[in-house]
């Protein structure tokens, strides 16, 4: 199954992010600080990056940038209590696969990263 790393300035939202994608076989590494997050893809494969856009000290989407850049196969899924067309925007041009909105639903996250995990494909700004 895939290597995730998710990464919210929330650990309630990282550790049930861990609980519903180990269920389902994967194993996921669990950040709540941008720079820890960083520093573990610098040093390990990473399948997926669930991240979430409001962060304490950069945006979600910079951390993307950053990964991205260490691991350019790598997929991405941004979550966020404030979507905004912008951001959404902004994150699939950096490379994000989809989108989900908080609070966390169990299953739209299952079926989002299985679809990022089997298709790769993009999702376009206008499907947001």
């Amino acid at each position: 199954m895939a290597e995730i790393l998710a990464l919210d300035d929330v650990r309630d939202a990282t550790v049930l992010i861990g609980k519903i994608l180990s269920k389902k076989g994967h194993t996921v590494h669990t950040f709540t600080e941008e720079d820890k997050a960083i520093a573990h893809a610098k040093e390990h494969k990473i399948d997926l990056a669930i991240l979430d856009i409001k962060l304490e000290k950069m945006s979600g989407v910079e951390v993307l940038a950053f990964l991205k850049e260490e691991q350019p196969s790598m997929k991405a899924i941004m979550l966020t209590g404030y979507p905004t067309v912008e951001t959404a925007r902004e994150a699939i041009s950096l490379g994000a696969d989809e989108y989900c909105v908080k609070p966390i639903d169990r299953d739209e996250l299952e079926e989002k990263v299985e679809k990022v995990l089997k298709s790769g494909g993009k999702k376009s700004a206008t499907d947001v």
